[in-house]
């Protein structure tokens, strides 16, 4: 039997080489590589062989089991797939484990048997949360543990419907000669409780830090493993939560569930568009109100421009909830084609409530709010804006119109501007359609002058 060989793998991304780098030839860090060992061919496993089968003769998808919590079933599509594995990422102090904690008790509450396996914290301190926030339950089991082989024993003695490993960083395999977090250590790890799921059917959650860039810590194959991935996300210092599925093969990418973090641990919020509008007795000069999509949910969002003389040869533009690139061409155009003066200017525009919004039919609303900032004057009151803007100046229409323009009108909006190419059925909402060709229009319309110069 041959003896083990050593090789160097980097922790970012995942490539190897026979010697040691001081930079990685893949991805450009510096001191990133890492001695891992790699079994010999005799000592690997072989995989089962087994015969081709003929797909229409297999039986359909197995019903999903539902959570409990309808914001974490939306996201996951419906709820668990049996047998899956999902991994759930997040900042540190994020809610990771708060969410899965009272995930489990709701599994619980519906009759499942659910393990959760800790290996950051103590027996006492899960229970003690557990206690304040309510989530006691006598099928609600815990295992605080590191080693992969325990694990797996405990798992098929207790045979589980759920699994919850947090987090997937502090598992060990005692076959793999590296630190717990290492590469090789969460391929090897992934790969068996990916074993252990397909076997017995149970769906296993898996809780994996970030860097500091915000992504997923380990290499990328981790990712690409998973059935399902989810980020967690939120200010430090906002109580909102979102939460947002990057991969899923069970269903839809575009979901997002929205909690509200609590004394009592994490709270669904039930009307999201009330949450993140904020209600003024009077209009103020630099707000526009938008209506964008979440997955299948419609959220009405304000948008809000702080326009500023600047001191710097190149003004600034500064965007929070926004892809700052996308700032840049909406003042680009809305300089161009809308005659508002922002060369000498800083441009500061935010998303309140602390959402991230890359759908572009926000075009429109920022860059009503820029020129409202610009010229002091405030949008007529309850008007929503609804369009893409493309770099000619023109707005574009955008899909499911109606649904918008629906949740809008729920909310108590009595105008809405949007572009006189969409075919929106409106004849059922009481509301005033403002139909505009260019963005210039549109600022005609609401009665900013775009004649800045």
């Amino acid at each position: 039997m041959g003896a083990e060989r050593a090789f160097y793998v980097c922790t970012e991304c995942g490539e190897s080489s026979a010697q040691w780098l001081g930079r990685c030839p893949a991805c450009g860090n510096f001191g990133t590589m890492s001695r891992e060992s790699r079994e010999p061919p005799g000592r690997r496993t072989t995989l089962a062989v087994s015969r081709p089968l003929r797909m229409v003769e297999l039986g359909g998808e197995a019903p999903r089991l539902q959570v409990g919590i309808p914001e974490l079933d939306r996201v996951l599509g419906g709820g668990v797939v049996p047998g899956s594995l999902v991994l759930l990422g997040g900042e540190p102090g994020i809610g990771k484990s708060t969410l899965l904690l009272q995930a489990a008790y709701a599994l619980s509450e519906g009759g499942a048997k659910v393990l959760m396996v800790s290996g950051e914290e103590s027996a006492a301190q899960i229970a003690s949360r557990a206690r304040r926030i309510g989530c006691l339950h006598p099928d609600l089991y815990l295992l605080c543990e590191t080693d992969l082989e325990r694990v797996e024993e405990a798992a098929r003695e207790l045979e589980p419907r759920v699994m919850i490993v947090d987090s997937l960083q502090t598992v060990r395999c005692p076959e793999m000669d590296s630190a717990p977090g290492g590469v090789n250590q969460m391929r090897e790890c992934v790969l068996r409780f990916q074993g252990l799921a397909k076997d017995s059917g149970s769906a296993v959650f898996l809780v994996g830090h970030v860097t500091k860039e915000g992504l997923l810590a380990g290499p990328r194959l981790v990712e690409h493993m998973v059935d399902c991935v989810l980020y967690f996300e939120g200010e430090r210092f906002d109580s909102l939560r979102v939460l947002r599925a990057v991969k899923n093969r069970f269903g839809s990418v575009s979901e997002v569930g929205i909690f509200e973090m609590t004394d009592g641990g994490l709270r669904e919020v039930e009307d999201p568009s009330r949450h993140f509008l904020d209600r003024r007795p009077q209009p103020v000069s630099g707000t526009a109100t938008a209506v964008v999509m979440e997955g299948r949910r419609p959220l009405v969002v304000e948008v809000q421009a702080l326009v500023v003389p600047s001191r710097l040869p190149a003004p600034k533009r500064v965007s929070t909830g926004i892809d700052h690139r996308r700032l840049a061409i909406d003042v680009a155009v809305l300089e161009r084609k809308g005659r508002i003066k922002l060369d000498d200017r800083d441009v500061y525009v935010g998303i309140s409530g602390g959402l991230h919004i890359l759908e572009p039919a926000l075009d429109l609303a920022v860059c009503a709010a820029v020129a409202s900032s610009r010229r002091d004057r405030a949008l007529p009151p309850g008007t929503v804006l609804v369009g893409e803007v493309s770099l000619t100046g023109e707005v574009r229409p955008v899909s499911r119109m109606e649904e918008r323009l629906r949740e809008a009108s729920r909310l108590g909006f009595s105008t809405a501007v949007l572009s006189a190419r969409s075919r929106a059925r409106t004849s059922r909402l009481d509301m005033d359609i403002l139909e505009v060709d260019d963005v210039k229009g549109a600022l005609a319309r609401l009665g900013i002058y775009a004649a800045d110069r």
